[in-house]
This record gives structure tokens, C-alpha cells and sequence, in this order.
């Protein structure tokens, strides 16, 4: 048995999230008939390190492959790659432990939100265009009380008695980049929705709507006010998953570049 860890990019829009579904087209599911094409195989096992919701991309995703034949990596991806559809693109292949499992070795995780001050002609599936002016100072204010590990029950879309809501959340950065605004969300794992939502609840604090000392009040109560406030699909990249020993990104850059 070989087993392979793959990085992979793909833009979300046209895809139903990335886990394999019946009667819908999925990242994974273009992906698997991809490696069927290219390996006569039927079987093989082929895991995310995340499943990102519909209309979402990766700029880096990891998956790992594992395989009854032991082909060279490289011949491999161009072979999978002429197989794919535009908008899905293997980076690179690599040898990987026999144990190795691209989820549950997986330590940390890095979300980038793009928002644009701007109508856009080129980057609308790329981005959240805000027509209303947004206050970064006050944006920042907010992100600080997501810090630390937290109850993300009302920032969940999962049934919160099926699994734990709680996440360590490392960081958010915000940074402006020409007419865009970055959001960078790094945390232990995220629940379903969890980062659109929270995205929606900063933009909300941004827009001088959403008093800070409220959105404190999430964390001690469940409330339905951060499901009604989510962030749209589109300005949404999964940007990293990281194993240990894995440098972090510390320079925050745009995906589409976009004047003011």
C-alpha cells in the first residue's frame, strides 16, 4: 500500500462543498473520478483535511491517498491534473507516512475572508462586496473577544448535542489591501458555518450595528443572531491546514488584487 499527501486549490463556486453527495458535484467527487481515470483503480481511500460548505475555495488544501500501486508523485498529478476541471488544480504530491491522515493529524487550521469596499466587475465569486463604510478599529475591538478556547454553540450550524462547541481560536488578523478588507481566521478546527458567521458578527461590529459588549454575550448564551448574520460563501478560502512543525503564514495577502 503507498500513501500520499496531496495540496490541492480549488475555486468552490460551482461545486457543492467538497465532500463527496449524491446527486451533486463535489471537489472530492470530481477528484476520485479523476484518480479512477488515471489508475484503473475502483477503491482507494481519499480524505480531506476539512470539508469546506459550497461556494467556499482553498488556496491549500491537504488530502491524503492511499493506493494498492505505488506510482512516481509527479507523473501522478500531471496525469490527475489533465483529468480535473479548470477550477481544481493538485499543487503537489508527496510520499507520506503509512499512518499518516490528512484530518485527524491535522493541528491547526487558517481561514482568509476577502470583503470588498467595491462592486466589482472581475472578483464578485471571490469576494463579499460591503456597500456600507466598515470601521477596522472597531472590527479589531470585536475580534479580540474571540481569543482563547470558546463555546461557539451560537456561531454552529452543527447540532450542538452531537458533537463539543468548543474551539480554540489563535488568532484573527485584519489588514487592508487597496479595496479589499483581509480577514484571517487561525483556530484548532471550526464547526460548520462557525467562520462565515463570525466574519458576519465582525462586519456588523464594523458597521456600528452590533454593539462589542453584545457579541461577548454569545459565548454565555445561545442566540440565533450570528446564523442570521453570516458572511456569504463567496469571499470565503480555506488558506492553510497545518501539521506539526509547519511554519505559520504571517504575511496577509489578497487573493485577487482590487483598487479602492
Amino acid at each position: 500500500m503507498t500513501r500520499l499527501k496531496l495540496y490541492l486549490e480549488y475555486q468552490g463556486t460551482r461545486y457543492s462543498g467538497w465532500q463527496i453527495q449524491k446527486n451533486a458535484r463535489t471537489v472530492q467527487g470530481e477528484i476520485c473520478e479523476a484518480i479512477r481515470k488515471v489508475t484503473g483503480l475502483a477503491g482507494f481511500e481519499f480524505h480531506g483535511a476539512g470539508r469546506t460548505d459550497a461556494g467556499v475555495h482553498a488556496l491549500r488544501q491537504v488530502a491524503h491517498l492511499e493506493l494498492t500501486t505505488s506510482p512516481e508523485s509527479e507523473v501522478l498529478r500531471r496525469r490527475v491534473n489533465e483529468q480535473l476541471p479548470s477550477d481544481i488544480h493538485i499543487l503537489k504530491i508527496e510520499r507520506a507516512n503509512p499512518r499518516f491522515h490528512a484530518r485527524h493529524h491535522a493541528v491547526s487550521r487558517s481561514y482568509l475572508y476577502q470583503i470588498s469596499r467595491r462592486r466589482t466587475a472581475f472578483g464578485k465569486r471571490l469576494v463579499w462586496w460591503i456597500k456600507e463604510d466598515l470601521d477596522l478599529e472597531r472590527m479589531r475591538r470585536a475580534a479580540t473577544l474571540f481569543a482563547g478556547m470558546k463555546d461557539y454553540r451560537s456561531f454552529a450550524a452543527d447540532a450542538p448535542d452531537e458533537k463539543s462547541t468548543k474551539v480554540l481560536i489563535e488568532r484573527i488578523v485584519l489588514k487592508e489591501a487597496g479595496g479589499l478588507v483581509l480577514i484571517r481566521i487561525e483556530g484548532s478546527h471550526f464547526l460548520w458555518k462557525m467562520v462565515r458567521r463570525i466574519v458576519g458578527v465582525l462586519t456588523e461590529a464594523g458597521k456600528g450595528r452590533l454593539p462589542i459588549e453584545e457579541i461577548a454575550r454569545f459565548f454565555d448564551t445561545t442566540s440565533d443572531q450570528p446564523a442570521r448574520l453570516a458572511a456569504p460563501a463567496s469571499g470565503l478560502f480555506l488558506e492553510r491546514v497545518y501539521y506539526e512543525g509547519d511554519p505559520r503564514l504571517e504575511r496577509l495577502e489578497p487573493v485577487i488584487r482590487i483598487d479602492d
